[in-house]
């Protein structure tokens, strides 16, 4: 059966995996944890610290995201619309010459 750990341990083992006062081997004996998994949770945490300090770009960029999905949504709508504005057209198109009345 798979162990299951909390954020908080993990989180406690990644900064030991970090501030490298240990081998890995140590940290696996220590907290009883495989060196493949504390190398994941490491590289976890330094993306995360990462993350932090980008926060503020990471908010524009989704607005931008949001904004340039609406827009190409709005896009497809008006696509489609002219699309079938030109098939209603099409007979108007084809017989130039023909004098439509209206009786």
């Amino acid at each position: 059966m798979r162990k299951s750990f909390s954020p908080e341990f993990m989180a406690r083992v990644a900064l030991s995996a970090i501030k490298e006062e240990m081998t890995m081997a140590e940290l696996s004996s220590k907290y009883e944890v495989h060196r493949t998994r504390i190398s994941k949770w490491r590289k976890l945490a330094i993306e995360g610290l990462v993350d932090i300090f980008k926060g503020r770009k990471d908010k524009t960029n989704k607005d931008k995201e949001r904004l340039a999905d609406e827009l190409y949504k709005q896009i497809g709508q008006l696509k489609v619309e002219n699309d079938r504005l030109k098939k209603n057209l099409l007979p108007f198109w084809l017989y130039p010459k023909r004098r439509w009345s209206v009786a």
